[in-house]
């Protein structure tokens, strides 16, 4: 462990102040990613900003009839809450899905979706990694890829963002508040909060230096079956081959993103509009300029198989 320097915040606007006047700040609350990073010497930073004290750990109804999630509220009290359990199924299952108990217990909102890949080549400091150290090369690029991203990835990085709430709040079409290090305040839509690699895999989301996430909002309820089914190699404490959440309407209509297939939680509205003709006529477009490697294009067809399982699921 590199020493580093440490204080705790009183205000969101402190914190992002004092994050943006050290180079390589980074804040803290559960801690559940950042510490093993750190502990790697995968993460160094000189300075922690302690965010526990800034009172955003409450659920409250907003004014559209949705619901703003502070960004310290815990997995365990998010996937718990009676009005998340009812209007919002598909967030409850995702988050139930992830990690174990003791680790929803305390990872918090925003820092489950700043978390950070899982591809085994970033964990390995001994292997050229361009998340890592920016230049350096892709070691997942010619390497062991069965884990890895087959759409929205570049030459520069094919790893995948290893979050479940994120893929649900992307189908739920949620919004990120922030606050600047100047007091500013912005909304960031989901769909563009995560960025896709290019050239500059380690900037991964949309997030300005400074700039700390005070809430995630949720739009009114959209009905409908919530449902989210994750495809991994244990049943449980591990990380999404496919996962796929979907909410589906009576109709035959609904929204549908994927997680464990790309750079950010993966989402085609346009694809959507096949949802009745069924999982292939989807899969076929959401998945349209895929480029698998030999061990993982299984990802694809398990995708579409995975939603055709889904859409029975649904009308039954």
């Amino acid at each position: 462990m590199r020493p580093f320097t440490y204080e705790r915040a009183t205000t969101p606007a402190e914190a992002a102040a004092a994050a943006a006047h050290t180079q390589g700040a980074r804040f803290i609350a559960g801690g559940t990613n950042l510490l093993d990073l750190m502990k790697l010497q995968i993460e160094t930073p000189p300075h922690l900003i302690d965010v526990n004290g800034l009172g955003l750990d409450n659920i409250e109804a907003t004014e559209d009839g949705g619901l703003r999630i502070g960004a310290l509220v815990s997995n365990t009290n998010l996937a718990a809450d009676p009005r998340v359990r009812r209007d919002y199924g598909l967030l409850a299952r995702a988050l139930l899905a992830g990690a174990s108990g003791q680790l929803r217990n305390k990872a918090t909102t925003a820092g489950n979706l700043l978390q950070r890949t899982r591809c085994p080549y970033f964990y390995d400091t001994a292997q050229p990694c361009n998340k890592r150290q920016p230049g350096s090369g892709c070691a997942a690029i010619g390497g062991f890829t069965r884990q890895l991203g087959v759409i929205g990835t570049s030459d520069a990085c094919i790893a995948t963002h290893p979050s479940d709430m994120a893929v649900a709040l992307r189908a739920l079409d949620a919004t990120v508040e922030t606050v600047r290090a100047d007091g500013a305040t912005r909304s960031i839509p989901m769909a563009d909060f995560h960025r896709l690699p290019g050239d500059t895999p380690h900037v991964e989301t949309a997030l300005e230096t400074g700039e700390l996430i005070t809430s995630v909002v949720l739009p009114k309820p959209l009905g409908g079956r919530h449902i989210y089914r994750k495809v991994r190699d244990r049943a449980s404490y591990a990380f999404a081959l496919v996962s796929v959440g979907a909410v589906l309407q009576p109709d035959g209509t609904g929204r549908v993103a994927l997680g464990g297939v790309a750079h950010k939680p993966w989402r085609g509205e346009a694809a959507e509009s096949e949802m009745p003709r069924g999982a292939n006529a989807v899969v076929g477009q959401l998945l349209a300029g895929a480029r698998p490697t030999r061990e993982n294009a299984f990802k694809i067809t398990l995708v579409e198989r995975t939603l055709a399982s889904i859409l029975v699921e649904a009308k039954g």
